[in-house]
C-alpha cells in the first residue's frame, strides 16, 4: 500500500493515542465490579420509566451467580440469554460472566430450529429466557443439552404494582405471551427469575478466578455454508475493544465533565454492537442505559425519548431513518446529543443529512464485526457532516486491504478488508477449518468485505466479497434460506439475493423452480414464517422455469441480480 503500514495515525482526533489500555483489565468481571463500586448510586438503566442502580445490578447479578453455581454448573459452561432490552439481561449478563460461565446471546426471535442449532452448537446447560418466547423453547427442548432453565416475566424487575400490570398487559390485553409448557423431569429444572435471585440471594457466590484467555461470549454469526457459527470472543477480546473504544470516546466525552451520560439502547443487546458499545462500554463509563424493548414502535419510542435529555444514540440507519420521518421526534430536545453512532449496515447519505438536520449532531459511522468484538474503525467524532467511509482503524488495530492472493493493494485500489487487533476473536467455536478459512498467516481477519482506503487511512466500503444480505444491520446468509427452502416438497431448487429495501437497506428475494405446479407464493411465505426469523424471510418470491447455472452447475446469483 505504501512505505507507511499505518497512514490512519497521522489523522487522529487531538487526545487519541495510539495505542490504548488495552491491559487495563484482567476479565468482563473485573470490569464490571470496578464499575459496580465505582458508580454504585448511580442509575445504570431505566426501561419503562422504572430504574435500577449499578449497586441493584451487582446485589442482582450476584444472587442469580450464585444460584446458578447452585445447580452444579462447571466453570467454562455455556449459558444462553434469549431476551430483548428488559432489566433482566443486564442482570443475567454480569450474573454469568461473574459466576465464571460464557455468554450465549440468542435472538428472542429466533424460530425453533434456529435456537435448536445454536443451543446445540454451543452445548448451552442453561438458558435464561423472557416468557414470551418460552413457547419456542418448548419445541426443542426435548433435543438440546439444556437442564436449567430460569423462566422471566416481562414486569420482574419494574416494581410491584407496575411489574404485576406490565405483566398482566403482555399476557392478556397484547396476546405477547403464546401458550407454553416446559416439560419438567429428572434431569430438567424450569426457575422462575424472581425466584432464583431469591433463593441466590441467600446464598455466596464464589469468586470465579476468570482471566483474558478464558471464553466470555460464543456470538453466534452467519456463514457461509448456511451455517450459524460461535465467535468465539475472549475476555481480552472485549476488554481490549472496551478500552479501544475508550480511547476513541474519551476526548469528546470528557466535555460533558462530570455529569452522567444517558445512552440510547434501542439496538437488541444480544448484538454484538449494543452489546459491546451500550451495556458494557457504558458501565466502563457510568453511563445509564435507556432501554427500549420494542424500537419498531416509533411512536411509543419517541415518547420515551421526550422523558430523556440523551447523550449519545446507537443506531442502524433503518432506526436513525425511521426516527428522522417522524414529525414528533423532531419537536424533541437534542441539546444534550453528542454522540450519534452508526453501525451494523451503511448509513445512507439521505438518513445522514436528515438526522443531522433535526438533531444538530452528525451521525459517527464505525465498522466492525462479530469475529471483532466488534469495532474496528470509525470516523472521527468532530466530522460536521456525512463522511461516505467507516473511517480510520482504531487504536492498537491495523487495517490491509488485500487482493485473492494475499497481498497488500495500493491506495484507491478494492480488496478485502483484513483486520489485526487485539479484539479479534480466537476463532470459531469447534470449527478449525472454518477459523483456518478466515485467519491469515500474519494474524490478519480476513472481513469478506471489499474495501478501498485512502492515503489518509480511511476506508471506504465498496461491495461485498461474500453473498451476504444485509437486512437492518442483521447479516442473512443465502445458502441458509436456499438450504431450508430447498427441504419443501414441492420446491426443485431455488436461490437467494439481496435487492435493494427503502426501508431495510436490503431484502431477500427468492427465485424458485417448482416441481409442484400449484406451489403458491402464499404457501412458500407461510412455510418461511414457520421457519425463519423474521428479517430472515424473503419479501419477494419469484417463481422461474430453470435458473441460470455455471458449466459445473453452480447456480449464479449474479445473474440473477443483474436480470
Amino acid at each position: 500500500m505504501s512505505a507507511n503500514p499505518t497512514p490512519w495515525l497521522a489523522h487522529y482526533p487531538p487526545g487519541v493515542p495510539p495505542g490504548a489500555r488495552i491491559d487495563a483489565y484482567r476479565s468482563l468481571p473485573e470490569l464490571l465490579e470496578h464499575a459496580f463500586r465505582r458508580y454504585a448510586d448511580r442509575d445504570a438503566l431505566c426501561c419503562m420509566e422504572s430504574r435500577l442502580t449499578y449497586r441493584d445490578l451487582e446485589q442482582m447479578s450476584e444472587a442469580l451467580g450464585a444460584w446458578l453455581q447452585s445447580r452444579g454448573l462447571e466453570r467454562g459452561s455455556r449459558v444462553a440469554l434469549m431476551m430483548p432490552n428488559v432489566p433482566q439481561y443486564l442482570v443475567a449478563l454480569a450474573a454469568v460472566l461473574r459466576a465464571g460461565y460464557v455468554v450465549v446471546n440468542v435472538n428472542p426471535l429466533y424460530t425453533a430450529r434456529e435456537l435448536e442449532h445454536q443451543l446445540r452448537d454451543s452445548g448451552a446447560e442453561a438458558i435464561v429466557v423472557l416468557e414470551n418466547f418460552a413457547a419456542t423453547l418448548e419445541e426443542c427442548i426435548d433435543r438440546v443439552p439444556v437442564k436449567h432453565v430460569v423462566l422471566a416475566t416481562i414486569g420482574d424487575l419494574l416494581g410491584w404494582w407496575k411489574g404485576r400490570f406490565v405483566t398482566f398487559a403482555a399476557r392478556h390485553l397484547g396476546r405477547m405471551v403464546p401458550e407454553f409448557r416446559l416439560p419438567l423431569d429428572g434431569e430438567r429444572s424450569v426457575t422462575h427469575f424472581a425466584d432464583a435471585l431469591e433463593a441466590g440471594s441467600r446464598m455466596t457466590m464464589k469468586r470465579a478466578d476468570v482471566g483474558p484467555d478464558d471464553v466470555a461470549f460464543l456470538q453466534y454469526t452467519g456463514g457461509t455454508t448456511g451455517v450459524s457459527k460461535g465467535a468465539t470472543l475472549l475476555h481480552r477480546n472485549v476488554v481490549a475493544n472496551i478500552m479501544q473504544s475508550e480511547a476513541w470516546f474519551a476526548p469528546t466525552l470528557q466535555q460533558l465533565g462530570s455529569a452522567q451520560m444517558t445512552v440510547v439502547c434501542a439496538l437488541p443487546l444480544y448484538h454484538i454492537f449494543a452489546l459491546t458499545v451500550c451495556a458494557l462500554l457504558g458501565a466502563h463509563f457510568g453511563t445509564m442505559n435507556l432501554l427500549i424493548p420494542n424500537p419498531r414502535d416509533i411512536p411509543g419510542f419517541v415518547k420515551t425519548l421526550s422523558r430523556h435529555r440523551v447523550n449519545m444514540f446507537p443506531a442502524v440507519n433503518t432506526l436513525f431513518n425511521a426516527l428522522a420521518n417522524d414529525a414528533n421526534f423532531a419537536r424533541l430536545d437534542f441539546s444534550g446529543l453528542r454522540i450519534s453512532n452508526g453501525g451494523g449496515m451503511a448509513v445512507q447519505q439521505a438518513t445522514a443529512e436528515k438526522w443531522l438536520k433535526i438533531t444538530g449532531c452528525p451521525i459517527v459511522e464505525g465498522y466492525g464485526l462479530s469475529e471483532t468484538s466488534p469495532v474496528a474503525t470509525v470516523n472521527r467524532l468532530d466530522l460536521t457532516e456525512f463522511s461516505g467511509t467507516i473511517g480510520l482503524p482504531l487504536p492498537d488495530t491495523e487495517i490491509a486491504i488485500r487482493d485473492d492472493a494475499g497481498n497488500n493493494v495500493p491506495f484507491g485500489t478494492p480488496g478485502e478488508i483484513c483486520i489485526r487487533g487485539p479484539q479479534v476473536m480466537a476463532g470459531y467455536w469447534n470449527r478449525p477449518d472454518e477459523t483456518a478459512n478466515v485467519m491469515t498467516a500474519d494474524g490478519f481477519f480476513k472481513s469478506g468485505d471489499i474495501g478501498v482506503m485512502d492515503e489518509r487511512g480511511y476506508v471506504r466500503i465498496v461491495d461485498r466479497k461474500k453473498d451476504m444480505i444485509l437486512v437492518s444491520g442483521f447479516n442473512v446468509y443465502p445458502n441458509e434460506i436456499e438450504q431450508v427452502v430447498s427441504l419443501h416438497p414441492g420446491v426443485l431448487e431455488c436461490a437467494a439475493i439481496g435487492i435493494p429495501d427503502e426501508k431495510s437497506g436490503e431484502a431477500v428475494k427468492l427465485f424458485v423452480v417448482k416441481t409442484d405446479p400449484t406451489l403458491s407464493e402464499d404457501d412458500l411465505a407461510g412455510y418461511c414464517r414457520e421457519n425463519f426469523t423474521a428479517y430472515k424471510r424473503p419479501k419477494y418470491i419469484e417463481f422461474r422455469d430453470e435458473l441460470p447455472k455455471s458449466n459445473v452447475g453452480k447456480i449464479l446469483r449474479r445473474e440473477l441480480r443483474s436480470s
